[in-house]
């Protein structure tokens, strides 16, 4: 399989991302293909917070949460998807699929055999996130939740319609510009950041199919994996939940957030910040200090 591998110099000197990379060549069904993955704190901890990031972001997402979760003595796993950040890039578009993200994840948490998780998603990492409790129960016992969706069968919203068909026509993605006018607040360096892993339109193979996987119509992929999940974490879920929502996402904003917070067992309100959009981990720090509150932590 022809793969994309982004130069480390890329990834020297980007704010407030110090941390040491690891990597995984040689997990079954993907040998020869890196998955980089961020691991701080204590190995024996007493809590693990694995943070999976969605499109087009990758593990510099989570900065600002990080050290929060790291002053609690926690581990805090935070890995890039394939295709994207320090992780291999495939080239071919189709390489790409609901699964083919899915299975790597399951592997990677057996590889690293991770416990006591609290598992922190948004966007993709929601998407797929989401339906991994339910193949290992025993390992995750909390959540943390931002924009994101179960997706089975039909369009959140319209505004995923817009970004889908905006997505459709930009193969060579400025990812940086992207990141700059969705979330104002970034300075120029941490927009750079998110580009950092796609020096060309040829890595950018997993940017341009997540927009196309979302399972919008009967039949794709994913669909009854995600329907399954759907119907275990409204009857089968027993731990705690927090839920944030960045109200001005016009993609996965308050409506398609009430939605999965009915199809999620016994979770309360959520935390509403009005001026954050799609991305709320650039709100991190305030909203992982709410969850560890709401969890009893602080």
């Amino acid at each position: 399989m022809e793969a994309r591998r982004t130069p480390d110099e890329r990834f020297e000197g980007l704010p407030n991302w110090s941390y040491t990379p690891h990597y995984i060549d040689d997990l079954p069904g993907y040998e020869g293909l890196r998955v980089h993955y961020v691991d701080e704190g204590p190995k024996n901890a007493v809590r693990t917070y694995l943070c999976l990031h969605g499109q087009p972001t990758w593990s510099y997402l989570y900065r600002k949460m990080i050290p929060v979760f790291l002053d609690s003595g926690a581990r805090v796993i935070a890995p890039d998807w394939l295709g994207f950040g320090r992780s291999d890039k495939p080239v071919a578009d189709e390489t790409y699929t609901f699964h083919f993200h899915r299975n790597m994840m399951l592997a990677l948490i057996e590889r690293l055999d991770l416990k006591d998780i609290t598992l922190v998603c948004q966007d993709w990492g929601g998407l797929l996130g989401l339906t991994l409790p339910p193949e290992f129960p025993d390992r995750f016992e909390r959540l943390i939740v931002m924009n994101t969706t179960l997706a089975t069968g039909t369009s959140p919203s319209e505004g995923f319609n817009a970004w889908k068909a905006y997505s459709a026509s930009q193969p060579d993605m400025d990812i940086a510009a992207l990141m700059k006018r969705g979330t104002p607040v970034l300075t120029d360096a941490e927009a750079a950041a998110y580009g950092a892993p796609f020096p060309d339109a040829s890595y950018k193979a997993g940017v341009r199919r997540f927009p196309e996987l979302v399972m919008v119509e009967p039949g794709m992929e994913g669909i009854e994996t995600s329907k399954r999940a759907a119907d275990w974490w409204a009857r089968e879920w027993h731990g705690d939940t927090f839920m944030a929502v960045g109200a001005a996402d016009p993609v996965l904003g308050p409506p398609v957030m009430e939605k999965l917070r009915a199809q999620i067992r016994a979770c309360p309100e959520p935390m509403i910040i009005e001026d954050a959009g799609h991305f709320v981990q650039e709100w991190g720090e305030p909203v992982a200090r709410a969850a560890l509150k709401a969890f009893g932590e602080l």
